[in-house]
């Protein structure tokens, strides 16, 4: 096979849902002409207490669009939350959701358009990176569904680099890390493309790039810019591409401890990507050039991520975002037993000694299989 070439050679499908994206500092005042572009005349504005102002702003400049707010989002979206998101639409006669935040806010306005089929106008404020895919996920009993529909796609994301700007730091750091994360799977994801290996690159090099700036100055509007923007990339890769290890890692282990999402991606990140490093070393060649483009000096990629978390104060170990080691053997049952779709076979005891690597912090390295 010619070097580089991977994704070509081997034969691919690329499928990508249509939607529209504005991305421009100060955006945010295009919202009420986005919607009235959609058509739409009474909006559910979805907004949590960390955006609150920027919810206050945007609800002035609805005006009369603005049928009703909905502010109890909670991470993982427990299925009572989805219940009282939903009816708020069906009691306000909501043509249209406009949610504003973090990945729970578009989580919540995606349960309501799972349950109603509402159209969803998304303004991110994190790098998650949800408002780009039709994936919906939420919580019941201590279990974390997720699944795919294009209902939940949003129609409209507003990317406003100046809603990021008061994000703090360790939070910009670890939701960068979520977008990283979308990255460096859809480079061997079951939906690559030769174009989605593409975008998945450039958005590898514009978070690492951006986020060391981030972390010098948080009002670095360029450097905000710039990692909203390979935001953007990751979560449009998702979408596409699809996932494998990693995320199915996050999900389970995430949702089930009720652990933060983004800490969860940053932690396991560089594991997952040494769990499969033999396996897909093409696609990872990638993040390695791209890492090295950025500035980031490392043997392999997984070291290179471990090195960019450490540099940007990104969590780097299970154990301080709150899993304890205990539940490690139950955490790698539930990963096997959900299955997925990745490069590596899903070995049992490996993935038990991913999640012990992760939990301990200690520097990525390749895991040996179970059935050698």
């Amino acid at each position: 096979m010619i070097d580089g070439f991977d994704t070509v050679l081997g034969g691919f499908v690329h499928e990508s849902a249509p939607m529209r994206v504005v991305f421009r500092a100060g955006s945010l005042a295009d919202v009420p002409s986005e919607v009235d572009r959609l058509g739409a005349q009474r909006v559910l504005l979805v907004s949590g207490g960390p955006e609150a102002a920027f919810a206050d702003r945007l609800a002035v400049a609805l005006g009369n669009r603005l049928a009703a707010r909905f502010t109890d989002v909670v991470m993982h979206v427990p299925v009572e939350v989805a219940r009282a998101a939903a009816q708020a639409a069906k009691e306000s006669n909501a043509d249209l959701v406009v949610c504003l935040g973090g990945g729970s806010a578009t989580g919540a306005a995606k349960a309501i358009a799972l349950e109603s089929g509402l159209p969803i106008l998304a303004v991110p404020t994190t790098y998650a990176g949800s408002e780009m895919t039709a994936i919906w996920g939420m919580t019941e009993n201590g279990r974390k569904t997720v699944g795919r529909d294009p209902r939940v796609q949003p129609r409209v994301v507003v990317y406003d680099p100046e809603l990021t700007m008061s994000l703090p730091i360790d939070l910009s750091a670890a939701s960068a890390m979520n977008a990283m994360a979308h990255l460096v799977e859809g480079l061997y994801a079951p939906g690559a493309s030769p174009i989605t290996s593409l975008v998945a690159e450039e958005g590898v090099r514009a978070l690492a790039t951006a986020m060391p700036l981030v972390v010098i100055d948080p009002n670095d509007i360029d450097a905000r810019s710039l990692a909203l923007y390979g935001a953007w990339l990751a979560g449009w890769t998702l979408a596409v591409a699809g996932m494998g290890i990693h995320h199915k890692i996050c999900h389970v282990v995430g949702g089930n401890y009720d652990l933060p999402h983004a800490g969860v991606h940053s932690a396991v990140l560089p594991y997952a990507m040494a769990y499969n490093a033999e396996h897909a070393a093409p696609a990872l060649a990638r993040a390695q050039r791209a890492l090295t483009s950025a500035g980031i000096d490392a043997p392999d990629p997984a070291t290179g991520i471990w090195l960019l978390e450490q540099r940007i104060g990104a969590p780097t170990n299970l154990a301080d975002i709150g899993l304890a080691e205990v539940d490690i053997p139950t955490a790698a049952n539930d990963v096997v037993a959900a299955g997925m779709i990745n490069p590596r076979p899903v070995e049992r005891d490996a993935i038990e000694q991913l999640l012990r690597d992760a939990w301990s912090g200690v520097p990525p390295r390749r895991i040996p299989s179970s059935s050698r």
